[in-house]
């Protein structure tokens, strides 16, 4: 336990961009939960580098120890007792359970959509932002690859027959999208984090899908407009910036 203590952690993932530590949702939860927990991660972009292909990122190294995925990356930090949860209740832990399987089923879709599916997003920003990031010849392979992912994973969470087209299933996307960032709102309220005070892995998951939303400059997107009504949810993003990120963007 001490040796692995000691061990120098490294976090693998995307670069940053639009004001952000990382444009990559899952990395973004694990550098705002790692923040949160007080735990010292180096942090490895794999831009301009053969791992934007081969690198599943987020991945955080320790030891002998390769951990990929936000939840088991969250745990072993855990285990490390870095614990942004230490404080919560059975009841807001539960809360929280229940949360990020919303985000996972209502919002994801959307955010992959918008990022990865809308025609004139991925021609302008997505595509262009990844392509310039990886390594010739990786920059024709790394974006379409990304975009074929996102469209199957977005055709599984929603499609109800496997020969569903993107089409017969968009408006439910950004109507589950709009909703649950409508029920984020609410449950976040006037304060500052989702319990109280400090925040929590709630805080980093809602973070992590939020933010690129919110920063990036998209073209086209409806779903981003509903967003930057919601001022409290923008206030949120702003404010985990500002207090934990600020330090690496000082032009962010």
């Amino acid at each position: 336990m001490n040796e692995n203590m000691a061990a120098a952690m490294e976090l693998r993932c995307w670069g940053g961009d639009w004001g952000l530590p990382s444009v990559h949702t899952e990395s973004l939860i694990v550098l705002a939960y790692a923040k949160f927990s007080g735990a010292k991660v180096t942090v490895s972009p794999i831009d301009w580098t053969w791992k934007t292909l081969t690198a599943t990122v987020p991945e955080l190294l320790c030891g002998d120890s390769a951990v990929t995925e936000p939840t088991p990356i969250l745990n072993f930090l855990r285990k490390q007792r870095f614990n942004a949860d230490f404080e919560l209740t059975a009841r807001q832990g539960a809360d929280t359970m229940a949360y990020i399987a919303l985000l996972e089923e209502k919002l994801r879709p959307a955010v992959l959509h918008t990022f990865w599916v809308d025609a004139e997003n991925y021609a302008n920003l997505t595509r262009p932002w990844f392509a310039s990031r990886s390594p010739f010849p990786l920059n024709f392979i790394v974006p379409s690859r990304s975009a074929n992912t996102a469209l199957s994973r977005i055709l599984l969470t929603k499609g109800e027959a496997p020969l569903h087209r993107i089409t017969e299933v968009e408006g439910k996307i950004y109507s589950d999208a709009k909703e649950c960032l409508n029920l984020l709102a609410y449950r976040l309220g006037t304060e500052n984090y989702f319990f109280g005070n400090s925040p929590t892995s709630l805080d980093a998951f809602v973070f992590g899908f939020i933010a690129p939303l919110y920063k990036a400059s998209l073209p086209s997107s409806p779903l981003q407009s509903h967003l930057k009504q919601l001022e409290n949810i923008t206030r949120f993003c702003d404010n985990i910036l500002a207090v934990f990120f600020s330090s690496d963007h000082p032009n962010g």
